[in-house]
């Protein structure tokens, strides 16, 4: 094993509240348990998650670091106990239960995948949190095929700009919103048929115009609260609508006559309490199917800004700005 550093620089939240409570600190480097590997950390990616917890309304799993960071990209420095597969020296970049807003971060093994050849490192650190959620909310949850019409809510974000380069890629028709008429035009020059202005227009009425009334296949929605009434309003028969965030709020009306007539299933999941087993079939997955989309360049994270990691409060204060489109890095 390198010799290594007794401490790092992190990103410690003084207390719940806002992007001035973020605050450069010392902590010890973690040392990598059975299964986990040590990743000299290149960048790291910025996530709503991330500005929730720093709120205090989105604590770490059980045994998860409190550190914020969900994401990275950089090289292994270090193997814990029973190890195959990944080595050190390796650049990859990682899913992570919490504890990437660091210099050193403590990672799965499974959960590692090589970085795709083309992508730089801060690309790189933008791929894991989306590109997980996307794959196994819109392809494994909700069963995204050549041929659907999806609806995705969100467009612009982080994960928006994943599902509708994915949904795209594997031969679905997309339909996008956004808060402005410039956020609605970006998701059309990401591959979205349609990218719809939510401030401005009804997506219920652009989705029957734009299906000639059959409505939407697959629904994407991180908002549900006022937008599950909607959704269910635009999806066609047969229709599949997955919740992946709450937005809007937690709690709705659900007008089960319309999901009976439609045979419409309405289904949502999260991926940070998952288990590593559970997480490392997505990752797989993702290897398989969506890894060589990347390294041909058919399929790009979307990098809007970097900070340094010292300035990740300036990073929050943009995220929540919703001023960005695709996702936002910080760098060591």
């Amino acid at each position: 094993m390198p010799q290594l550093p007794s401490t790092m620089s992190v990103i410690d939240v003084k207390a719940p509240g806002g992007p001035e409570q973020l605050v450069l600190a010392t902590r010890p480097v973690p040392r990598p348990g059975a299964g986990e590997v040590l990743v000299r950390v290149a960048a790291a990616g910025v996530n709503r998650p991330d500005v929730l917890q720093r709120r205090g309304a989105y604590p770490p799993p059980p045994g998860a670091s409190d550190v914020l960071g969900l994401e990275v990209a950089g090289e292994i420095v270090a193997l814990g106990d029973g190890v195959a597969g990944p080595a050190i020296g390796d650049r990859v970049t990682a899913l992570l239960a919490g504890g990437g807003y660091a210099e050193y971060a403590v990672a799965a093994a499974p959960l590692c995948l090589a970085i795709p050849g083309g992508l730089s490192v801060v690309e790189a650190a933008a791929i894991p949190e989306t590109f997980f959620t996307v794959w196994t909310n819109l392809f494994e949850r909700g069963g995204c095929k050549a041929g659907d019409t999806v609806l995705v809510h969100g467009g612009t974000s982080g994960i928006g700009t994943v599902a509708i380069q994915l949904a795209t890629a594997f031969g679905a028709r997309v339909l996008a919103t956004a808060g402005s008429g410039s956020k609605a035009r970006a998701c059309e020059r990401l591959g979205a048929a349609r990218g719809i202005d939510y401030r401005t227009e009804d997506f219920v009425a652009v989705v029957a115009q734009e299906t000639q009334n059959r409505g939407a296949d697959l629904i994407l929605d991180m908002v549900a609260g006022p937008y599950v009434a909607r959704n269910l309003a635009a999806a066609a028969v047969e229709a599949r609508i997955v919740v992946i965030g709450l937005q809007g709020g937690e709690r709705a009306e659900v007008d089960f006559g319309q999901v009976m007539r439609k045979r419409v299933t309405l289904t949502g999941s999260t991926l940070r309490p998952r288990t590593v087993a559970q997480k490392a079939v997505i990752a797989e997955g993702l290897r398989r199917q969506v890894w060589p989309l990347l390294a041909a360049g058919k399929v790009r994270p979307i990098v809007h800004a970097t900070f340094p990691l010292a300035e990740a409060a300036a990073a929050h204060r943009l995220m929540e700005s919703s001023a960005h489109v695709g996702k936002i890095v910080l760098t060591a």
